[in-house]
C-alpha cells in the first residue's frame, strides 16, 4: 500500500501486475505508470492508465521500484484513490477505489465528484 503522503495508494496485487506488464513489455527505467483523469463516460470523469515517460510539471509516486506519474490536474481528482487488480468471476483488471467519488458508472470507468 502506499505512504500516507502519496497521492494514490496501490495495492500489492496491482504492483505484481503492473510489473509483470513491465517486464513482458520490455520498459526502461525512464517509464512509468500514468494515472489520470479524462473527462467523458456516464458519470462525466473516466479514468486513465497507461505507461508513459514523465512529463514537465508531473507528480511523481514511487513504489519500490515502480514510479507512477500524475499530472496535476488529474492529481486532484485522484488523491486518496488505491488502484488495486481484481482476478474474480466478474472479470480481469485494474480497479480505481475512489473514496471521493460522489456516483460511479456499473463498469466503474467513470464517476464525479
Amino acid at each position: 500500500m502506499s505512504e500516507n503522503n502519496q497521492i494514490v495508494g496501490i495495492t500489492e496485487k496491482a504492483l505484481e501486475h503492473i510489473k509483470h506488464i513491465f517486464d513482458s513489455e520490455n520498459k526502461g527505467l525512464d517509464y512509468g505508470l500514468r494515472l489520470g483523469v479524462i473527462g467523458g463516460g456516464c458519470s462525466g470523469l473516466n479514468y486513465k492508465i497507461d505507461f508513459d515517460q514523465k512529463k514537465d510539471n508531473d507528480n511523481i509516486c514511487t513504489f519500490g521500484d515502480v514510479n507512477v506519474f500524475i499530472d496535476p490536474k488529474s492529481s486532484i481528482y485522484l488523491k486518496g484513490v488505491i488502484l488495486d487488480f481484481k482476478d474474480g468471476l466478474n472479470g480481469k483488471g485494474f480497479v480505481f477505489v475512489n473514496p471521493n467519488a460522489k456516483n460511479t458508472c456499473g463498469c466503474g470507468e467513470s464517476f464525479s465528484v
